[in-house]
């Protein structure tokens, strides 16, 4: 089974969460996982609303969270925290 990896996030330090964003684009890669959405439009029906939703598909629920303890995203995480309010979750798909 898919998973999908979903991050809702509010930015409060552009130039620390670029280099982020800079790092982590490489590790999700690495471990199988490709970006289906990235920042754009979106409506809040529910919930606390984030500027900023990503969304990105990996292979398995493992692959997904291997890449969060990955040496390579930590490393990128580093720069999100104090520049980012985020909430981040990994979800199995259906097929």
């Amino acid at each position: 089974m898919g998973a999908l990896w979903i991050a809702h996030v509010t930015v409060t330090d552009a130039e620390a969460y670029g280099k982020y964003a800079e790092l982590a684009g490489p590790a999700i890669a690495k471990h199988g996982g490709r970006f289906i959405a990235r920042g754009g439009r979106f409506v809040q029906l529910e919930g606390r609303e984030r500027p900023r939703n990503v969304v990105a598909v990996f292979p398995s629920v493992d692959a997904a969270v291997d890449c969060y303890h990955s040496s390579e995203y930590q490393a990128a995480l580093s720069h999100a925290k104090g520049a980012s309010e985020r909430e981040l979750m990994v979800v199995e798909t259906t097929d």
